[in-house]
């Protein structure tokens, strides 16, 4: 067995199910080892953009990462626009990227560059296998370093000597590490903020935006009167017929800045507080007015369902909310 296989095995006893491939040379032994491995699908995709893209889809909407497969610093670089989303959402993505043999980098091929470097500012962990004894176990590092929360992307630079060369077997999967559980004392200020006569914004992001969670913020809601607005892009939201409908935070700065204008408190859950796009003339990084106090209950990397289930019971919230309704569309004329 060769360190190819050893790592797609330990990735398919991870769970992983789907590789988004776009590979060449460096890569043909992963790529026969796809083959080889049963249980992990390989999907080709014609642009490096395509693979990325497919696969920060694919790990949005099933909670699970995806591979992909690149072909040197060159095919990565051609994704990297979908992992900088991939990142900035908390998908959990998975980049094996091939390179030259170990012994063929001192050549300095036309396809040769620093992998690294270009993989570093879309990735929350990258690492270069340095043997194929060595592929495996990372491999099931990288899976952990993507899938623990918040999610991330992380790339394994695979050499085309490491995937060759023989190796022992695959690692066994490392356990990701769990969202961090909120501070009661964080907890405790939130709802006094919230049993306060002064109207409150919830603003929701990452897990908050779930069905069951929307479902606790409407509560929290309609027991406290605060209003909740999600994020203005957000990874993935729940919509529909027994869900609250909820608004997104405006774009520009200034429309940001008209809003919270309304309230005298914005209590931050999953995300980060507002900030501006882009640097406008006279406006400024965080569009918060100075009458409205920013609480974060939760940031990306911690516990939001928790968090939200807790509050409701702090402030009794066991119902209500203002829930979409069913209904169908006028039929064409």
């Amino acid at each position: 067995m060769n360190g190819a296989e050893c790592a797609l095995r330990t990735a398919a006893d991870a769970g992983i199910e789907v590789c988004f491939a776009n590979p060449g040379t460096t890569e043909i032994h992963l790529v026969a080892a796809l083959d080889s491995v049963p249980g992990i699908r390989a999907i080709l995709g014609l642009f490096e953009g395509v693979v990325t893209g497919a696969a920060d889809g694919y790990g949005r909407m099933t909670d699970r990462p995806a591979l992909t497969l690149l072909h040197l610093g060159p095919g990565f670089a051609n994704g990297i626009a979908n992992l900088h989303n991939a990142r900035r959402a908390g998908t959990a993505v998975v980049n094996m990227v091939g390179d030259q043999a170990t012994w063929h980098l001192a050549a300095d091929a036309p396809l040769t560059s620093d992998i690294e470097s270009l993989a570093r500012p879309v990735s929350t962990w990258v690492r270069t296998s340095g043997s194929a004894k060595g592929v495996a176990g990372d491999m099931a590092e990288a899976i952990a370093a993507s899938t623990s929360a918040p999610g991330g992307v992380a790339t394994l630079i695979v050499p085309a000597d490491c995937a060759w060369d023989s190796a022992a077997g695959p690692a066994k999967p490392i356990q990701p590490e769990a969202p961090l559980a909120v501070p009661s004392a964080r907890l405790e200020a939130a709802a006094a903020v919230l049993r306060e006569d002064s109207p409150s914004l919830i603003l929701l992001g990452g897990r908050a935006l779930r069905g069951r969670e929307l479902a606790v913020a409407a509560r929290i809601a309609a027991r406290t009167g605060a209003k909740l607005v999600a994020d203005t892009f957000v990874a993935r939201m729940e919509r529909g017929a027994g869900l609250p409908s909820v608004s997104r935070l405006p774009y520009f700065p200034d429309q940001v800045m008209e809003l919270l204008r309304s309230y005298a408190h914005l209590i931050v859950l999953g995300t980060r507080p507002p900030v501006s796009f882009f640097g406008y003339p006279d406006q400024p990084s965080c569009p918060v007015p100075d009458g409205c106090a920013v609480h974060t209950l939760t940031d990306p990397a911690e516990d939001s369902s928790a968090a939200l289930d807790e509050l409701a019971l702090l402030l009794d919230a066991r119902d209500g909310g203002d829930l979409a309704p069913a209904g169908r569309p006028d039929a064409p004329t």
